[in-house]
């Protein structure tokens, strides 16, 4: 037994290795949520209403922002093993590839929410609030939103170069550039939310405001700084002086990355319609899980940060055909991860009574976010766990496996759970909302069977041709 639970152990140089790579992006990952989580603050001590709205407008970015990283991520499948085999020009065609997809996409967003973003915020607002309070938060929602689509295209951008620079080992320059910016962010926020050394006070226009204007921030330091380096990644060398990217590749991108793409859209969306299920309990329901989740986002950043690190390493070893090598470290990788999502977990139940205090809002509200956090945080190891074998899959190519394991067990499992009990029970949402989280111990044995099983060792860029 003891011989057994050290094959989840690795030695000194592993966890270097390992810290490596993923310290810089939890870094990055958790100063960004800390801002958020003060500019969340600081909308809730602006009101209820206010940071409803706000909350609206986030999650339906977070469908944006997962389409982007998905489709990014389909082609990184390959820049990943391009880099681990020593191809430059590989790396380069995906890098024009996510150019592309991105622009293609941050369009279709852009329309869809200037002309279709009143619609979207309506079908969370229901409840018994008066329709005063109701017209507020959609004012407030409409308000950001409209802000907010500034800042769609330099999100978009920045992201090709950062996952690239990722893919080729580089996390601590994305990582500085995400201080900066948020720290730019920080302070805006301030300044123009409350209106302090003599700006006016915008409110949730100020917090707009701040997000766009860091996210160009990130975005140009980012870029200056990959074009400075070229000799070190040669990737962006003449990545602009065409869109050539060869057909067989671009077959094979669509092939691995569509399912992947539509997988995070899918997932994503899946997300944002088990939020409306839920706040068909009321507006102190969107409330309550807006303060749960901007909390449980700074918690979470171990284990996304753990998951791109898997993604990076298991696909370099991949690419470079050490398959036993990688099947090793993957095992030790997943345990490590959720060894460390317990212990935050507990940190967090301890913390979950603490947070709610900080926000403007109505002792029902405090009440409903303080259950909701406890949940979270013992739904963390799981989450981690599952966001572990995730990123197993993928670098190996196995995006169809991902697609029917990530977002078709939601739409198909979680949806339908939670319709259900949101409109024809009258459960109320805390059990409700235990209820539908813990249906991810399904995915926890299927995904467990799929990563042992080893399905996902494969070596996709071997025969590629560049």
């Amino acid at each position: 037994m003891k011989k057994g639970f050290k094959r989840y152990i690795g030695d000194k140089a592993f966890y270097g290795m390992v810290l490596a790579v993923v310290v810089p992006i939890m870094v990055q990952n958790g100063i960004t949520n800390f801002v958020s989580l003060l500019d969340n603050i600081m909308v809730g001590r602006v009101g209820t209403e206010p940071m409803s709205g706000v909350a609206i407008v986030n999650q339906l970015i977070f469908v944006f922002n997962l389409g982007i990283f998905g489709a990014l991520s389909g082609a990184g499948i390959f820049g990943a093993q391009f880099f681990g085999c020593g191809k430059p020009d590989g790396v380069r065609h995906t890098f024009r590839f996510k150019l592309i997809a991105a622009a293609v996409i941050t369009a279709a967003a852009f329309l869809l929410f200037l002309f279709g973003g009143d619609m979207l915020i309506k079908l969370y607002l229901h409840g018994e609030e008066n329709a005063e309070q109701l017209a507020a938060a959609l004012y407030y929602g409409k308000q950001y939103l409209l802000i907010m689509l500034i800042g769609l295209p330099p999100f978009a951008w920045e992201q090709c170069y950062t996952s690239t620079l990722r893919e080729c080992g580089e996390t601590v320059v994305p990582m500085k550039a995400g201080i900066v910016a948020v720290i730019v962010n920080l302070c805006l926020n301030a300044v123009l939310i409350f209106g302090m050394f003599g700006f006016p006070a915008m409110g949730v226009a100020g917090a707009a405001v701040a997000t766009v204007v860091a996210r160009y921030v990130e975005m140009a330091i980012v870029i200056v700084w990959t074009h400075r380096h070229a000799d070190k990644y040669p990737f962006i060398t003449g990545a602009y002086k065409s869109l050539y990217i060869p057909g067989n590749l671009v077959s094979k991108i669509l092939v691995k990355g569509t399912p992947l793409m539509l997988n995070e859209v899918l997932w994503a969306a899946g997300m944002a319609v088990l939020t409306q299920c839920y706040s068909m309990r009321g507006l102190e329901t969107v409330a309550g899980l807006n303060i749960s989740s901007t909390i449980s986002n700074l918690f979470g950043v171990i284990y996304i940060s753990m998951g791109n690190a898997v993604s990076i390493i298991i696909g370099q070893l991949l690419g470079a055909g050490k398959m036993e090598e990688a099947k090793d470290t993957d095992r030790k990788l997943i345990a490590f991860t959720v060894a460390s999502c317990m212990a935050v977990g507990a940190v967090l139940a301890v913390l979950a009574p603490l947070f709610p205090q900080m926000y403007n809002t109505t002792d029902s509200v405090r009440a409903l976010a303080t259950w909701f956090i406890r949940i979270v945080a013992v739904y963390i190891p799981v989450c981690a766990f599952l966001n572990a074998c995730y990123f197993t899959l993928r670098a190996g190519g196995r995006t169809i496996i991902t697609f029917l394991f990530d977002s078709v067990f939601v739409w198909c499992v979680s949806i339908p759970c939670a319709y259900i009990l949101s409109r024809f029970t009258a459960v109320p949402i805390v059990p409700l909302y235990l209820c539908c989280q813990m249906l991810d111990l399904i995915k926890c044995v299927i995904g467990f069977v799929l990563v042992k099983k080893g399905v996902w060792l494969s070596n996709i860029v071997v025969e590629e041709e560049t």
